[in-house]
């Protein structure tokens, strides 16, 4: 990373008590076109006027953008546009709006390498911050003869503490060439933060984003499809599929995030399901798509029961889940969640399926995630329990109570073998910290790159 860029800066200024992953990865510039323009475009149906701060590196690449950048200034509280000055960089009419701020970088400004976007509103908030190999990063195939073949290292969030943060390094940056400016943003900023605090959407509030983003990416992998100008199309689409499946593993982070008393939950429910398939000697793909389905099995609410009609069983469309549905490699992963509210005696939803008719993994999931979720009220209500013998034990025994009725008898007889494992000091398996491209946990054939929540220790006995 190079000094005094704001990538670097963002990393050197995280505290040790920092929470929120930096989830980096390496984005082909055809990748970050479509993911950013997904991102902007929902600025135009966004509910208030958010604060927009982008890096384009050099004033002719805004100048592609910029006609884009009149409507979404319409929208805009402010947006700031930092570059490498160029002919007609100043001269477009989108520069002469007066919610529109042009910053000419020095030649040697590291921000003049770096590709950003960060839209920082209390009701939508997204984030790409990057910044481009060198030459000497490419190695011995060289910086690429086209343009969109470009690579760039960095991360792309929702979680408005990262955005907020950041926003704040550009707007001091910002600061060296235009004092005046800056006061003004920080002005800006600080009343977003009185009109929501927080700034923390609702994580459900997300799925037309996310959708919005994979419509984006899977359009430019149409694009594509016979197109003989790239070298490196394999490469180009394969950026694009692992992005698509980033877009809902960011959403159900900050499902977590969101969640203090429960923020390891997606995490600890892999871990959980794997133990369980392990046991039940499912076959590496089925316990490839519990992995997913554990992962974003909380991005999907349950549905208002009290809502649904009374009409015989029904499958009411449920937003998150038929945005998963858009990549056909995760419509398996999506009957999973799906269902995860059937009941074994057919009284649960969307359905109605009850014993065997129920798919395997709902069940399990169901199960798992609902054990899970007792563990985590267990030590974090009103009266925590420290003995995690007796959580595991609790958690357990009502589980066991609710056998044959809400869970698969059999599936609560191997829940008990792996609770007795955990309270004799079994680990659970391991799963990694960060999500970085997700390619890996939809074909089995390439490296596993992806992804997990954190560390899975909370479960085990204290």
């Amino acid at each position: 990373m190079l000094e005094g860029s704001i990538l670097k800066q963002l990393v050197d200024g995280r505290a040790e008590s920092d929470t929120t992953p930096l989830n980096y990865g390496v984005y082909y510039k055809n990748t970050l076109v479509a993911l950013c323009h997904a991102l902007e475009d929902c600025i135009l149906t966004s509910g208030s006027a958010p604060l927009v701060i982008t890096a384009f590196q050099r004033g002719k690449w805004y100048l592609e953008e910029a006609d884009r950048y009149g409507a979404i200034a319409d929208k805009a509280r402010q947006i700031v546009i930092m570059a490498a000055p160029e002919a007609g960089f100043h001269d477009h009419p989108t520069s002469q709006r007066e919610t529109v701020a042009l910053v000419d970088l020095a030649s040697d400004d590291p921000v003049a390498e770096e590709w950003h976007l960060m839209i920082l509103s209390p009701d939508y908030t997204a984030m790409v911050l990057c910044q481009e190999l060198s030459a000497a990063d490419y190695g011995k195939s060289g910086v690429p003869e086209h343009d969109l073949e470009r690579k760039f290292y960095g991360l792309w969030t929702f979680d408005s503490a990262l955005v907020s943060r950041t926003v704040e390094l550009a707007i001091a940056h910002v600061g060296h060439y235009n004092p005046a400016l800056q006061a003004q943003l920080s002005d800006h900023l600080s009343a977003l933060r009185q009109q929501n605090p927080a700034l923390r959407d609702e994580p459900t509030s997300l799925s037309h984003t996310v959708t919005q983003v994979v419509h984006y990416l899977q359009g430019r992998r149409n694009d594509l499809r016979g197109n003989l100008t790239f070298s490196l199309v394999e490469d180009l689409e394969q950026n694009l599929v692992s992005n698509e499946l980033q877009a809902f593993l960011r959403m159900a982070q900050l499902v977590d995030l969101s969640d203090p008393l429960n923020p390891l939950a997606a995490s600890e429910v892999v871990s959980l399901l794997e133990m369980m398939g392990q046991l039940l000697d499912l076959p590496a793909w089925q316990l490839q798509r519990l992995r997913l389905a554990g992962m974003l099995h909380r991005i999907a609410p349950a549905p208002d029961l009290a809502n649904l009609p009374n009409d015989g069983p029904s499958c009411p469309l449920i937003p998150e889940v038929q945005a998963l549905r858009l990549m056909p490699r995760l419509r398996a992963v999506a009957t999973i969640i799906a269902h995860q509210g059937e009941r074994w005696d057919g009284s649960g939803y969307p359905a109605g399926l009850a014993g065997d008719a129920v798919p395997l993994e709902s069940r399990m999931l169901a199960l798992v995630a609902e054990f899970q979720r007792r563990v985590a009220a267990a030590r974090s209500g009103p009266t925590p329990v420290t003995d995690g013998m007796a959580v595991l034990g609790n958690a357990l025994a009502t589980c066991q109570g609710e056998a044959g009725e809400q869970w698969d008898p059999k599936l609560v007889e191997i829940l008990g073998l792996m609770v007795m494992g955990l309270q004799q000091g079994m680990s659970l398996p391991t799963i990694p910290a960060k999500i970085t491209l997700g390619a890996g946990l939809l074909d089995p054939d390439i490296a596993d790159q992806a992804t997990g929540f954190g560390s899975s220790s909370a479960l085990l006995p204290q």
